[in-house]
């Protein structure tokens, strides 16, 4: 028995899925569903695997399939006449040029959810380019209002694109689809598109732009980091610390705990007075170390966070407590999210390499004769 499947558990135990290897928000999309307990197998080309370290493939396993050839196409189709889900992020027409597209594959199982992750989508003038995150995110107006007024929009690592309007709106697609199907007995395609996730998380901004709540744009979105109410500042030692007392009430928690001069933040909402509540409390924050700051703030409803280094997260006592991070194969990596109170979900094993465990799961689909 593998590792993938001996620690198999969560809501969707039962769940079969076929994934093509990719990068980025496919894995990704894919990880989490093997976390709540899907059963996946990895299609790779031979001698192709992930890097070990790479979290994101963890909790599958793999058949090494050169797909061109005919043997190795049939043995794919037999696994996908098997599965609930396919995943696959290759540009559009790839799939069905190998003869693995969607009227291909639902002609022989029609309740499969065939699911394609692309960063255009699967039509539009710019479907068969290449772009990665920064692409994308850059297309939907998010980039725009990243980053510091005067200076470049900065592009918030892949987490936007890639991992938020990705993979997230892809596997909400996935289980979508999978409920739907108890209702009528039939799969369908998801066009999951990384420029269509992205735009729903800009939701709200669209709205409050258009309400006159706000305005967007760097230097007068609150949201954007130039409030002196909602940002980070650079303390004695370096470090950093966050802000983000937006309510009055909470701001009063942090006034007092700062004495900060009530005349400055008189009228801490109008943009006219940012630059100046910055400079101020950019100047007490310069005072004393993170650690202090975390001894005076921390705790309190002043909502105040040291602004921690990647390695050092897992440490805080909040994370700590709640045991958010494991360790596997010497990588520290996050546990399953979100939780359930009767059908948790475990973290699947250390990816795997081309290859491994796939004949093993191919006999437990009856996809060839078990031993």
């Amino acid at each position: 028995m593998t590792e993938a499947k001996a620690e198999r558990q969560g809501p969707l135990l039962g769940v079969r899925v076929l994934e093509f290897a990719g990068l980025g928000p496919a894995p990704f999309c894919s990880m989490l569903l093997a976390d709540m307990g899907a059963d996946i197998i990895r299609i790779d080309r031979p001698g192709q695997g992930p890097d070990p370290r790479d979290v994101t493939w963890r909790g599958r396993r793999s058949l090494a399939l050169d797909l061109k050839r005919p043997e190795d196409l049939e043995t794919c189709l037999a696994a996908a006449d098997r599965a609930d889900v396919l995943i696959e992020g290759f540009r559009p027409g790839v799939m069905e040029r190998l003869g693995l597209g969607p009227e291909q594959i639902h002609a022989r199982n029609p309740r499969l959810v065939y699911a394609r992750m692309t960063g255009w989508g699967q039509t539009g003038p710019l479907a068969h380019t290449a772009g990665h995150d920064i692409n994308y995110i850059a297309l939907t107006g998010a980039l725009a209002e990243m980053g510091i007024p005067g200076t470049p929009p900065s592009p918030p690592l892949n987490l936007v694109g890639d991992f938020g309007g990705g993979a997230l709106y892809l596997a909400f697609g996935i289980v979508s689809a999978l409920l739907e199907r108890t209702r009528s007995g039939q799969g369908q395609v998801i066009d999951a598109a990384i420029v269509d996730g992205t735009a729903s998380l800009m939701s709200f901004f669209q709205g409050i732009s258009a309400s006159g709540w706000t305005e967007m744009g760097r230097t007068r979105n609150f949201l954007a980091g130039q409030a002196p109410y909602y940002g980070t500042y650079a303390c004695a030692d370096g470090k950093y610390v966050a802000v983000g007392p937006l309510e009055p009430q909470f701001f009063a928690i942090l006034a007092d705990k700062l004495e900060l001069d009530p005349a400055l933040f008189a009228n801490r909402e109008d943009p006219a007075n940012w630059a100046k509540g910055r400079e101020a409390l950019a100047a007490i924050f310069a005072w004393r170390t993170r650690d202090e700051w975390c001894e005076l703030l921390e705790g309190t409803d002043a909502c105040f966070s040291p602004v921690l280094e990647l390695e050092e997260a897992p440490h805080h006592p909040h994370m700590a407590a709640r045991g958010i991070y494991f360790e596997q194969g010497g990588v520290i990596q996050p546990v399953p999210a979100p939780r359930f109170s009767r059908t948790p979900g475990k973290a699947g094993a250390r990816p795997c390499a081309a290859g491994e465990g796939g004949m093993e799961a191919l006999a437990e689909w009856d996809v060839i004769p078990r031993d």
